[in-house]
């Protein structure tokens, strides 16, 4: 069996893309955790569908936007403002 394919260019390309994409979920998903984290801590009200819309966002300018309101909103609504839920 030829295993030459595994120690390839084209297959240590694919696996850097893979890491790289398992990264930026990473970074997505902590910029989510911290969204959630800074408005219970806040003492707010998160709808489930609020808590099911930050968790699956995955663009990072969206989660950071979000993250900075967060820290000023008076009510988890107010996270969304302007961006429709």
């Amino acid at each position: 069996m030829d295993l030459s394919f595994y120690t390839s260019y084209l297959s240590e390309e694919i696996r850097d893309e893979g890491r790289e994409q398992g990264r930026e979920q990473g970074r997505a998903q902590g910029s989510a955790d911290a969204v959630l984290v800074v408005l219970e801590q806040r003492g707010l009200t998160i709808t489930d569908a609020a808590r099911e819309r930050v968790k699956h966002c995955d663009d990072p300018d969206t989660l950071q936007r979000w993250l900075k309101r967060a820290v000023t909103a008076t009510t988890a609504e107010e996270v969304f403002a302007d961006e429709g839920v």
